[in-house]
């Protein structure tokens, strides 16, 4: 089931797109609620949300970029280093928001989020029988 819901992320490259950019959308929305106005958490912690999110941004930038093609294997990295680098821009901006810092480990933590999806999407690739067209 899983394996099949893959492969149409994959063919509908651009769904894929439009997640991971609403994805990125809602990351940014909630680094901009002032710390004072922040609403209480989902019953998850900070560590697991950022792994989270950030496994997802770097999943579906994945899937738009690669598409299922063993060819487009090395853009794996791309995709990591771009949802790194928004990582790295989201706790930046977080200096302009009242109440909130930016803090080098929620990098880090995002990043692990990233690789993640990027280890597995390759381990996907590696067994993978035939590339889409």
């Amino acid at each position: 089931m899983f394996k099949k819901i893959i492969i149409w992320f994959e063919k509908q490259y651009i769904v894929s797109l439009i997640i991971a950019v609403l994805i990125a959308c809602l990351i940014f929305y909630l680094s901009s609620i002032p710390a004072a106005n922040y609403p209480p958490g989902l019953g998850i912690s900070t560590k697991v949300y950022h792994i989270g999110i950030y496994f997802l941004l770097a999943l579906f930038l994945t899937l738009s970029i690669v598409k299922g093609n063993k060819k487009n294997k090395y853009f794996i990295i791309i995709a990591i280093l771009l949802a790194m680098f928004y990582a790295t821009t989201d706790e930046l901006h977080q200096v302009f928001v009242p109440g909130r810092m930016p803090a080098f480990t929620d990098v880090m933590i995002d990043s692990i989020g990233a690789m993640f999806a990027g280890i597995l999407y390759s381990i996907e690739l590696i067994l993978k029988k035939d590339t889409l067209d």
